[in-house]
């Protein structure tokens, strides 16, 4: 845990580091982080504490008295495999209770740092970026209490096409929150105030019109709940999965899946709609030929009873050549541009629709991925442990040396494929279940041929074996070549 804690310490440091927080507030953050830390913690503890007790025991001899007094490994193994069971059961607990409240821990801890200390969204001497309020602010010094009071201050308002177009540039300015609104003033003393006049017409736009002001106090309201997050590691729907338990995963995962499979039906009716495709046809009237349908073309455009109507529909369904040679040249243009047009247009559909699904599907296997990992979490643990402890019986050391090598090696192929299969798992490019359930299903046949290596008193490998059959493959090849 101590580790990890570092390495934490080590990706967090710069969301930390010369923005004002005491160290209360960061001990509290680092605290609230050691739950979802025992994920990475206890699989590694488990795997090492196995190979070093066992290990110990294989080395100063303990096995062989217990095999000459007739105690099988599994017979001393047994109380360990029940403590395992145990600890696979608090394990599951831990994961469904005290991770989700702790994860909900940590997102109030920075709502709060957003709305009680709003200054820390705002870095001493450089332009930050407030995505939610569309702008930027610079400030040349902060002080008092929780840094809210501000001097030298700039500001860049954006428009929707992202461009600056209002520049405020005051002397001093003040910072009011409260933790009961999501609203955050911005009072600003003795500054002034520019924007760009748009102008709809060329003409206007060439003379570059702007409205320019000098103000003694300016507020601007900005909405908080669009940044309270900001300088924080990750957005509330990549993290909102963590915080639930078992039941409430399975809730949303049903919702979820059926939203989505509304959006995507509504959506593919919607532009099946626009193409026109899957448009029910009447029926074709067999009686006309093919010879009627190419004398009747020079009516379709203007028919002009219903008779007529009736025949050239007809004559139009029956007709199997190339629709666009029943045309003029002149509709011929302005059909294929249409169609270009239309092509065009739904394309375009498709492609923003697209990023939009792929979010929700993304958070779909996520609430997934969340659920059994809880699971396999628990599991992992056991069977982690069936490879501990017969690994640490066949190598015979104990000690911090070759077992801490090894169980690191063990464990980083172990975390390696969790990573990789949970970041294939959430892009949909491997099924969820798979991408959580992988890392453990690969070290449940390693616990199998160990825990029967170890079993049977083999090594981890005959070498002298294998030398013997590579032995044997040489002598038959000069036996059957002198032959």
């Amino acid at each position: 845990m101590f580790i990890f804690i570092f390495q934490t310490i080590w990706l967090f440091i710069d969301d930390f580091a010369g923005k004002g927080l005491d160290l209360v507030i960061i001990g509290k953050f680092f605290f609230y982080m050691m739950p979802n830390l025992t994920e990475k913690v206890l699989p590694l503890t488990v795997l090492l504490s196995s190979i070093l007790t066992f290990g110990t025991f294989a080395e100063n001899y303990e096995f062989a008295a217990m095999k000459a007094s007739g105690i099988s490994l599994q017979r001393s193994m047994l109380s360990l495999i029940v403590f395992m069971v145990i600890l696979g059961g608090v394990t599951f607990y831990f994961a469904n209770s005290v991770i989700p409240a702790s994860e909900q821990k940590i997102y109030n801890m920075r709502r709060n740092i957003a709305k009680v200390k709003p200054a820390v969204a705002i870095a001493e001497g450089v332009f930050s970026d407030f995505e939610g309020a569309d702008m930027n602010i610079k400030v040349e010094k902060k002080f008092g209490e929780n840094d809210r009071f501000l001097e030298n201050v700039i500001i860049h308002k954006k428009t929707k096409t992202n461009i600056n177009n209002t520049v405020i540039k005051a002397k001093t300015g003040e910072l009011v929150s409260s933790e009961n609104s999501d609203l955050l003033q911005l009072i600003l003393k003795d500054g002034h105030y520019y924007t760009d006049v748009v102008k709809k017409k060329n003409k206007d736009k060439r003379k570059y019109p702007f409205a320019q002001a000098e103000f003694e106090t300016y507020t601007m309201n900005i909405d908080l709940s669009e940044f309270n997050n900001v300088d924080l590691e990750e957005d509330l729907n990549t993290t909102t999965d963590k915080m639930k338990n078992v039941s409430r995963l399975l809730k949303d995962i049903d919702s979820l899946e059926e939203n989505n499979l509304r959006i995507v039906k509504s959506f593919s009716k919607n532009i099946s709609n626009r193409i026109g495709v899957f448009v029910p046809l009447q029926k074709i009237d067999t009686n006309v030929r093919k010879t009627g349908a190419q004398t009747k073309v020079n009516s379709i455009s203007s028919p002009k009873t219903d008779e007529d109507k009736s025949t050239v529909q007809d004559s139009a369904l029956a007709y199997t050549g190339n629709i666009v040679d029943l045309f003029e040249d002149w509709q011929k243009v302005q059909l294929i541009n249409t169609a270009k047009n239309t092509a065009s247009n739904i394309l375009t559909t498709v492609q923003g629709k697209k990023k939009e699904l792929q979010k929700r599907y993304e958070i779909y296997n996520r609430h997934i991925l969340s659920l059994h990992k809880k699971y396999a979490l628990a599991l992992s643990c056991i069977i982690l442990f069936f490879v501990g402890a017969p690994l640490g019986a066949i190598i015979r050391k104990g000690g911090i040396g070759l077992p801490m090598v090894i169980a690191i090696i063990l464990f980083l192929v172990y975390y390696f494929l969790g990573v990789f299969a949970d970041n294939y798992a959430k892009k949909n490019e491997i099924h969820p279940i798979l991408g959580a359930w992988l890392s453990t299903m690969i070290m449940l046949p390693l616990s199998i041929w160990l825990t029967k290596r170890a079993t049977a008193d083999k090594g981890l490998m005959n070498f002298a074996s294998v030398l013997d059959r590579v032995k044997d493959v040489f002598r038959k090849k000069k036996s059957k070549s002198s032959s």
